[in-house]
């Protein structure tokens, strides 16, 4: 696996080292090994699938507020995304900021997002499907999430938001 830093600290953008011969590719998508060699927490205890039918679905931005703050791994498994991920840890250097990756099911590239970031996505075509393995339980009390298109972080978008649901269209104006 080939580890690339995003700029913010301690996310990183994990593609993969894939053998190739005639019968396609090889590829590993995570050894505990080298995700502790490069500091980062090793440990997933659920994981989810989110299927997307359309073309334009904006899902985000989401995170769990302490103490069930998590760390994600994300995949595009089939289609592509526009992932995004903000840094929400207060006294962060790079607080408020945001980095993002298109994940494709052909790149294979993933995700590492650590704990104090908010992720989202927006699916690039139709019938999407993304991976992500947590390293904490839900806890539906400490889930929240901050809006898509709040100026607070400017966000670019790279296509229209066709789809999004009441919940991630509703959340109010980011407040350090």
């Amino acid at each position: 696996m080939i580890f690339k830093e995003t700029g913010l600290k301690g996310a990183y953008l994990i593609e993969q080292e894939r053998v190739e011969d005639d019968r396609g590719f090889f590829a590993r998508t995570y050894c505990s090994r080298e995700f502790t060699a490069h500091g980062l927490n090793p440990v997933f205890v659920q994981c989810n699938t989110s299927f997307n039918a359309k073309k334009g679905v904006l899902r985000g931005m989401h995170y769990q507020a302490a103490p069930y703050e998590e760390v994600k791994l994300v995949r595009c498994t089939r289609g592509a995304i526009y992932d995004v991920i903000i840094d929400l840890r207060a006294g962060s250097d790079t607080c408020r900021q945001w980095a993002s990756a298109e994940l494709t099911s052909e790149n294979g590239r993933m995700i590492y997002i650590p704990e104090g970031f908010a992720h989202g996505f927006l699916t690039l075509a139709d019938n999407t499907e993304v991976f992500y393995q947590m390293s904490e339980f839900y806890e539906p009390g400490y889930a929240k999430g901050v809006r898509w298109n709040d100026p607070a972080f400017a966000i670019h978008w790279p296509a229209e938001v066709r789809v999004i649901s009441g919940k991630d269209s509703g959340y109010c104006d980011f407040v350090p």
